[in-house]
C-alpha cells in the first residue's frame, strides 16, 4: 500500500494520533523505546536501554521527549532511583498507528 492509499483509507485515527506516530518514528530511539514499553509494560530506564540496545543516557532523553508528548508516564516520580515508566493510554493508542506507518520515508512522515 502506498502513502496516499494509507492516508486515504477509512482509518479510525485522528490527525493528532497520526502526527504523534510520525513524531515517534522520526527517531529510532523513540520508536525502540515505545516498542519495548508496549511489549513489556512498566520498566526502568536501565531495563529499557538493555532491551532497546542503546545507552541509558539516550533513554533518559527519549523518555523526557515522550513524556512531554504525553506518550509515557513515570509511575513513581517520588523515587530517585528505579523509576518506572509505562505507556499512557495515548501511547497505547499511538503504537498500532506507528506500526502501520513503519517503512515510510522520513520525508513522508514529515508531510503528515
Amino acid at each position: 500500500m502506498n502513502k496516499t492509499e494509507f492516508l486515504n483509507q477509512n482509518y479510525n485515527s485522528s490527525d493528532k494520533l497520526m502526527s504523534l506516530a510520525a513524531y515517534v518514528l522520526i527517531s529510532s530511539y523513540r520508536e525502540r523505546t515505545m516498542t519495548v514499553l508496549f511489549n513489556n509494560g512498566a520498566m526502568t530506564p536501565k531495563f529499557i536501554a538493555a532491551n532497546a540496545g542503546f545507552r541509558p543516557n539516550h533513554v533518559s532523553k527519549v523518555l523526557g521527549e515522550l513524556k512531554e508528548k504525553e506518550l509515557v508516564v513515570c509511575i513513581n516520580e517520588e523515587v530517585r532511583k528505579g523509576r518506572l515508566y509505562k505507556l499512557t493510554k495515548l501511547g497505547k493508542e499511538v503504537y498500532p498507528i506507528l506500526i502501520n506507518l513503519k517503512g515510510y520515508s522520513i520525508g513522508d512522515l514529515n508531510d503528515l
